[in-house]
């Protein structure tokens, strides 16, 4: 049976690429609950879904897009985080949706009431870096 030793440099750096993984794994969890958290309290939750095939009110499609859609969708754009941050503090144009077909809403409304705009700042960027399942 081959014996594995942690003094050399391969090894070494195998445990803390493992040990670096666990981490950041244990960090995410907590985030993701703050997010949840904020996203029930803020009323997020009531039009929106983090996973696409949700339905939304009697059956029909959800009242506004998955949050893994929206990552997708807006994974290459830099300046998404700004934008998608001020469509939800101030709402969206009924007019300028393209999420037909994929939503059931018409816009989004106006949230700054609801949320504060550094939290709707950590929420887009959290969603933003949600991956697809």
């Amino acid at each position: 049976m081959p014996r594995f030793s942690t003094s050399r440099p391969a090894t070494r750096l195998s445990i803390a690429l493992i040990g670096l993984l666990a981490s950041a794994a244990a960090l995410a969890a907590p985030q993701d609950d703050k997010m949840m958290r904020l996203a029930n309290f803020s009323g997020c939750l009531i039009c929106h879904h983090i996973d696409s095939g949700a339905k939304g009110p009697d059956g029909l499609a959800p009242i506004g897009p998955a949050w893994r859609d929206v990552a997708a969708k807006y994974r290459a754009d830099k300046g998404a985080a700004d934008r998608l941050t001020q469509t939800v503090l101030k709402g969206s144009n009924p007019y300028e949706s393209h999420w037909k077909g994929q939503a059931s809403g018409l816009a989004m409304p106006p949230n700054a009431v609801a949320i504060k705009e550094a939290d709707a700042k950590d929420l887009v960027r959290w969603i933003l870096q949600l991956q697809a399942k």
